[in-house]
C-alpha cells in the first residue's frame, strides 16, 4: 500500500492513466514501502529510482522488489531526498514525491525541485494536503500546522500552473480513504511496538498516534488531500 490516503481503486486508476512507455525513468522521492514504482514496474517495466531516509522502509521497498520485479531496473537508496542529485537532470519521464514536500520546505519547492528533473514534456505527480474549509485555532496549535502551509485544492492547482506547469489531473481522496489510511497506520504503530518493544523506533512511532485526537476532532473536516499530477512544457 501507499503510505498516503488513497485507495486501491484510485492508485490502480492513476497508475493506468500514466500511460508511460516500456522503459521510462521514474522518480520517488519519499518512496515509502516503494509501492508505486514496484507497480508501475509490473505494469509498464520501467525503471527508475526511489529515495527515502528510513532503513526500515527500504528495507522493505529491496524485499518488495525481489518478491514482485527481480528484473526490474529499480534502484532503492536511503539517503535524505532533499540531497539527492540525479546524474543529470531533466533525465525523469516521471518524478513523483507522495505525501512528502516537507523534504523540499513545502509544496512551491517540491514543483521547483521536480521541476528541474522531469524530462520536457515529461509528467510531475505531487500528493499535497489542501483547507477543506478555513482551520481552527485549535487544530492549528494541536497539529502545529501554519494557515499558509496549506493552500486550497484550487491553490495547488494554481500553484503548478504558475511555475509554467499544466495540470492534467487530480485525484482526490474521500473521507473514507483518509480514515482507511489513518486506522491502519495506528493499527500498524501497535502492532509493531507490541512486537517490537526493544526497537529504537517505538518511542517516535507512537508519538505519531498522537495526531489521531486532533484528526477525529477537527481533521477530518478540515484537511483534504489529493494528487496532483502536471505536464511539463
Amino acid at each position: 500500500m501507499l503510505l498516503s490516503p488513497i485507495g486501491e481503486e484510485k492508485f490502480e486508476r492513476l497508475c493506468q492513466l500514466l500511460r508511460l512507455k516500456q522503459g521510462a525513468r521514474v522518480l520517488d522521492i519519499a518512496c515509502g514501502k516503494g509501492e508505486f514504482l514496484v507497480r508501475l514496474a509490473e505494469v509498464y517495466g520501467i525503471s527508475g529510482v526511489g529515495v527515502d531516509i528510513s532503513p526500515r522502509l527500504i528495507k522493505k521497498c529491496l524485499e518488495k522488489k525481489v518478491r514482485r520485479v527481480p528484473d526490474s531496473d529499480i534502484q532503492f537508496m536511503e539517503m535524505d531526498g532533499s540531497r539527492y542529485v540525479p546524474e543529470s537532470y531533466e533525465s525523469f519521464d516521471l518524478a513523483m514525491c507522495i505525501g512528502a514536500s516537507f523534504v523540499y520546505g513545502g509544496y512551491r519547492g517540491t514543483i521547483h525541485a521536480l521541476k528541474k528533473m522531469t524530462k520536457p514534456e515529461g509528467l510531475m505527480a505531487i500528493g499535497e494536503p489542501y483547507w477543506l474549509k478555513e482551520p481552527c485555532e485549535e487544530y492549528l496549535r494541536a497539529e502545529g500546522y501554519r494557515r499558509e502551509q496549506f493552500e486550497t485544492h484550487y491553490g495547488n492547482v494554481k500553484m503548478g500552473e504558475e511555475e509554467g506547469l499544466t495540470c492534467i489531473y487530480t485525484l482526490v481522496s474521500s473521507q473514507d480513504d483518509w480514515d482507511n489510511y489513518a486506522w491502519l497506520g495506528w493499527w500498524d504503530v501497535y502492532d509493531y511496538a507490541r512486537d517490537n518493544p526493544d526497537s529504537p523506533d517505538v518511542p517516535k512511532l507512537l508519538e505519531s498516534v498522537k495526531w489521531k485526537e486532533s484528526y477525529l476532532h477537527w481533521g477530518r473536516d478540515t484537511l483534504g488531500w489529493a494528487i496532483y499530477l502536471f505536464r511539463k512544457p
